[in-house]
């Protein structure tokens, strides 16, 4: 069976296109694309498809895109179809977002091809993986550490997304090439063995060929054998994942935690898996990843919180579990008046300086409430901020010196909190952790004069 009649079966055995549908090609000029471009033309007329041709410009090699662009014209043109090109902004959205270059260029080139699919009215985007970037995948993962549904590996179809040469090896893809006269470009990124990706492909993979000729195809049929388990538990998961949603936003997700500690831990791995990819800003996450959340779901005590990577962090509450990739809230600077008060908006409450020339009763709890020396202190305000390294007081009843970051720790305050924490200072040195303790220096002696009453109310 030669290769258009296999990518032909592949089509038919996995339901991607209907007769009558429009279908966005990807055509980076590459041997992948070039070869679906042609094989799709050639199945044009038994198919009953039509094709529309995409090229997105990544702005990341310009000395190399403009004879792509010019190629994959030519290319297009010779077929009878005119390329449409688009232009990302990979670096840009990577100093915005904080992602690699590669996640980064991934989401916003199937982003910009949706775009074209809905502007053309059309059915099916068209990517060219094959067999050989299956194999490749399932190794990445592996190496990252994965579970059953990583070694699912690439999906040959994924909502609109359909991959026809999922099937046939790179090989045969190049041999097609030569036999039908087709020229091709090299994207030169391709040859950097310092992507993991192309270590794979350039290193790793001719050593396993030698000792497997057919390895491809041995994790091809990996891929599958777990994919086809995988969809048993599809339904189950679905139905737990509605029960336990809560909120979802671009860079959040919170769950019910009731539902997820009576969960079964081979659905909750899953569920939080499909949660997870749900999120763009949380993808990404592995297999270890997904275990230290299990861990924290089922151990963990309210407050409780596991630090996965860069500002993701996944936190247990009484009620909700929250995987999130928020930046920590981060306190701004205040001004308090003495005497006066303010609004702590980030905390929504406020904070006020009394002054008096008696004995409170109350001396305050040390944690909403304090009374201070008043003659201690120099300033007509006082200065609100929030924690920074070097920080360090004497804390009330401890008399010596300590480190701001090692009080937290030893309180075990979690690091993403300790930002949002109002530190009340004077002359550069702190008066009071609010919450915590106040300052030893400041506190009321005997023969105190005046006082000066810091408190917490709440809006």
């Amino acid at each position: 069976m030669n290769l258009i009649e296999r990518v032909l079966k592949t089509i038919k055995r996995f339901n991607m296109l209907r007769p009558g549908d429009l279908v966005i090609t990807g055509l980076s000029g590459g041997p992948d694309s070039v070869c679906l471009m042609h094989v799709l033309h050639n199945l044009k007329g038994r198919l009953k498809i039509d094709l529309i041709p995409v090229y997105i410009n990544h702005g990341l090699r310009p000395e190399e895109i403009p004879h792509e662009i010019d190629f994959c014209r030519r290319f297009s043109e010779s077929l009878g179809y005119e390329l449409i090109v688009r232009e990302i902004d990979v670096l840009g959205y990577v100093k915005t977002t904080g992602k690699n270059k590669q996640e980064a260029a991934r989401f916003l080139r199937y982003n910009a091809l949706q775009e074209v699919l809905l502007e053309k009215k059309a059915q099916a985007i068209a990517v060219g993986h094959n067999a050989d970037d299956q194999a490749e995948t399932i190794i990445i993962r592996l190496l990252r550490g994965t579970g059953p549904q990583g070694l699912q590996g690439i999906p040959p179809v994924r909502g609109n997304i359909i991959r026809p040469l999922i099937e046939i090896e790179r090989k045969e893809i190049e041999d097609y090439l030569f036999k039908n006269n087709l020229h091709f470009v090299t994207d030169s990124s391709n040859l950097r063995s310092e992507y993991l990706r192309n270590w794979v492909r350039l290193k790793v993979m001719p050593i396993l060929k030698e000792k497997n000729p057919s390895i491809v195809q041995s994790l091809g049929r990996l891929a599958e054998i777990f994919s086809e388990e995988e969809r048993l538990y599809e339904i189950e998961v679905t139905k737990a994942l509605m029960r336990s949603m809560a909120r979802k936003t671009d860079s959040m997700i919170e769950l019910f935690l009731k539902p997820l500690e009576a969960i079964d831990k081979r659905i909750l791995r899953r569920l939080l898996r499909r949660a997870v990819d749900e999120v763009f800003s949380l993808r990404g996450l592995s297999f270890i990843h997904i275990e230290e959340m299990i861990e924290l779901i089922k151990q963990g005590s309210p407050g409780d919180r596991v630090y996965i990577k860069g500002n993701i962090r996944a936190i247990k509450g009484y009620s909700l579990f929250t995987i999130t990739s928020e930046p920590p809230l981060r306190l701004k600077d205040y001004v308090l008046p003495v005497p006066g008060s303010i609004n702590i908006e980030e905390k929504g409450y406020k904070l006020i300086a009394i002054c008096m020339d008696s004995r409170p009763e109350d001396l305050g709890d040390g944690k909403k409430k304090i009374v201070i020396d008043r003659d201690k202190i120099a300033s007509q305000n006082l200065l609100v901020r929030s924690w920074k390294p070097g920080d360090f007081f004497y804390p009330f009843g401890f008399g010596k010196r300590k480190k701001l970051q090692d009080f937290f720790t030893d309180l075990k305050v979690p690091r993403d909190e300790r930002y949002s924490i109002p530190v009340v200072e004077e002359g550069g040195s702190i008066v009071w952790v609010t919450g915590f303790r106040m300052d030893d220096r400041y506190k009321v002696e005997k023969d105190t004069k005046r006082f000066l009453i810091l408190r917490i109310e709440d809006e």
